[in-house]
């Protein structure tokens, strides 16, 4: 499959406009905003990534931070803020500091209005839903924290999906030069007759995938692997037959 792979996009104008924008409104429901404390809460990832691996993890949400605070100066809002990183697990040391323990340190120095942003997540889950709406808030609470916030995920937030769009638009290979108003002709664009053959996922005889799993084969494999799976889930619900029939383990 022929593709082009976009490493990051944590800078784009964009992004960072949509992150800016929901902070700001979100900002603004808080009795004395400008006393607001920006918590920028990350997806966490073991140290060993960072200085054994070189990921630029810590290094691009570090950058997006300032880029975003930078954006929130523009428009008249000099907040406080820090960067924690959350949802570690395991006994392996993970990025510095801990949400849960800036959280309490936030606390003990006397901040009491906290907004948390979650930054590196773009929709709502668990790990916003659950770790930052309820284990997080309760946790400041407890810590003295007397104002809490959180800046919704960005979801399908306009701004950022034209952004992406954008950025898939401008990754496209060179082929000619197109200049498209929405974009100000900041890139050259792939002339649209073009684009089917850029992205051709086989080749030009679109031959027929083979079907992923032979019916029956004896031996250690993927077949062999799908018959004692279904076996296996017939036995369990045998078992349990036997165990709502006779009212016994």
């Amino acid at each position: 499959m022929q593709h082009t792979v976009i490493p990051s996009w944590y800078q784009r104008e964009g992004y960072i406009k949509a992150m800016t924008t929901l902070i700001e409104k979100e900002l603004l429901k808080f009795p004395k905003p400008q006393k607001v404390m920006i918590f920028f809460s990350a997806h966490g990832v073991p140290l060993a990534y960072v200085e054994e691996a070189g990921d630029p993890y810590k290094a691009e949400m570090e950058e997006c931070v300032d880029l975003i605070m930078e954006e929130l100066e523009k428009r008249g809002m000099a907040n406080p803020c820090t960067l924690a990183y959350q949802s570690r697990v395991g006994p392996v040391e993970w990025l510095k500091p801990y949400t849960d323990e800036t959280i309490i340190a936030l606390g003990q120095r006397g901040v009491k209005s906290l907004l948390a942003v979650p930054i590196s997540f773009v929709s709502e889950h668990i790990e916003t839903l659950e770790e930052i709406d309820v284990e997080y808030k309760e946790l400041a609470l407890q810590s003295g924290i007397k104002h809490w916030g959180r800046v919704p995920a960005l979801g399908c937030e306009p701004t950022f999906i034209s952004d992406l769009a954008d950025a898939v638009i401008e990754s496209l290979p060179y082929v000619g030069a197109m200049a498209v108003s929405n974009l100000e002709a900041r890139q050259s664009l792939v002339p649209l007759g073009s684009v089917e053959e850029l992205l051709a996922a086989y080749d030009s005889k679109r031959d027929m995938l083979p079907p992923p799993v032979i019916v029956w084969e004896w031996g250690w494999t993927k077949s062999a692997e799908t018959w004692n799976g279904r076996a296996a889930m017939l036995a369990v619900l045998a078992l349990l037959v036997l165990e709502v029939t006779t009212g016994q383990g």
